[in-house]
């Protein structure tokens, strides 16, 4: 059995947790110590529990926190090499695992399988978790959806998967055009419309739960979001729902 949560998901921060039995892995931290010690009590978790962190990327919204939280925790961290090259001087006295990111490793209970993507980092990577038996899919932070991405994420019981923007909201907002290139760009992030593409190309008949996450607060609506995905699965609200920047998403289970 798979149990996951969010601590909150957006441009302000980014934090899941990834459990099955005693193991619980923290994916990213973009978080303060003290701010990431307050989500996780609200998700009934402290450090104790935690048997490490998860990295896609480098941008701050991802790891702002996490080098000073396993350091402090004494947790082990698992990155790609350009991730770890990024991040530098950052990662010094952490118990860091090099993970390759197209090859599969296990962490206790779960086996997590990173797959690259297309965003403005220097090596990113997404993932698959399994017990086994189910996969969570996590795929926020990419501009684009290539065909190596829809064949590891067909068949996922559970998804969490971005919908930054609207496309015509983010056209109409006042971020310059520089900025709006960037985000809507092959290495940007996905658009509501892209992200309902994916669902409708891959193999949806074990989904149990799909979470629009990393929305942006300026250029996108949770409903716009809501409705882009429920009509790929054609459910009005059963099976879809936000992941939200201040409370993220409480404990869903994959049975």
């Amino acid at each position: 059995m798979i149990r996951y949560a969010s601590l909150g998901s957006g441009s302000a921060g980014n934090a899941l947790l990834v459990e099955s039995g005693a193991t619980c892995l923290m994916v990213d931290c973009g978080f303060g110590q003290r701010e990431t010690l307050r989500r996780l009590a609200r998700l009934q978790r402290d450090p104790a529990d935690l048997s490490g962190i998860v990295i896609t990327h480098e941008h701050g919204d991802h790891i702002g926190g996490a080098f000073p939280f396993a350091r402090r925790h004494r947790l082990p961290v698992w990155l790609s090499h350009g991730t770890l090259a990024a991040c530098g001087a950052a990662t010094a006295d952490i118990d860091l695992r090099i993970i390759d990111s197209d090859s599969a490793f296990v962490v206790e209970a779960l086996e997590i399988q990173p797959f690259p993507v297309p965003h403005d980092a220097r090596e990113p990577v997404q993932y698959v978790f399994s017990d086994g038996v189910r996969r969570l899919g996590l795929l926020t932070d990419a501009g684009d959806v290539t065909q190596h991405m829809r064949n590891v994420l067909s068949g996922v019981d559970g998804l969490i998967l971005e919908c930054n923007h609207d496309a015509a909201l983010l056209a109409a907002s006042n971020y310059p055009p520089a900025l709006q290139r960037r985000i809507a760009g092959r290495l940007g992030h996905l658009e509501n419309g892209a992200a309902a593409g994916l669902l409708r190309e891959i193999d949806c008949s074990r989904l149990q739960h799909v979470v629009a996450a990393h929305l942006s607060e300026r250029n996108n609506h949770p409903a716009l979001a809501i409705s882009a995905l429920a009509a790929v699965l054609g459910d009005a609200a059963g099976r879809v729902s936000v992941a939200c920047q201040e409370a993220g998403f409480d404990w869903r289970q994959l049975a």
